[in-house]
């Protein structure tokens, strides 16, 4: 039997196995970033976001906290500390009938946070990835 998607997510953050994230999501994957106002369209942007995301959240204080599941969705509200500052957010994930993400969305509080992660990401991604 193959592994529920999200089981697959958790294992990835777990070992921080951003390399897995190709297999995780579906071709036409859309990534909604906090921090950006339109949405992320296809498998590389969403990889590249998700996978910067593998460096700036999730240190040693990073966790899920809750866990929401439906049919082909789940909410998965987290909290890790950057740079002294508690952030907490929530992942929320849809998957196909393959088991493929198909849409990521994440949201973040307080501002404090989503002013710090904007400076982190856009550093990162301009630096690593040659994105915005």
């Amino acid at each position: 039997m193959d592994e529920h998607p999200i089981e697959t997510w958790h294992r990835l953050v777990r070992t921080h196995d951003a390399s897995g994230l190709h297999a995780l999501l579906a071709d036409d994957a859309v990534f909604h970033s906090p921090v950006v106002h339109t949405p992320q369209r296809g498998k590389a942007l969403a990889v590249a976001y998700l996978g910067a995301a593998f460096t700036v959240f999730f240190n040693p204080t990073f966790r899920y906290v809750r866990q929401i599941m439906g049919p082909s969705d789940a909410m998965l509200e987290f909290e890790t500390e950057i740079d002294g500052i508690v952030v907490n957010g929530v992942d929320i994930i849809t998957w196909n009938d393959a088991g493929k993400i198909i849409d990521f969305k994440v949201m973040l509080r307080p501002l404090k946070a989503i002013n710090l992660i904007h400076q982190h990401m856009g550093a990162m991604l301009q630096s690593k990835l040659g994105v915005q």
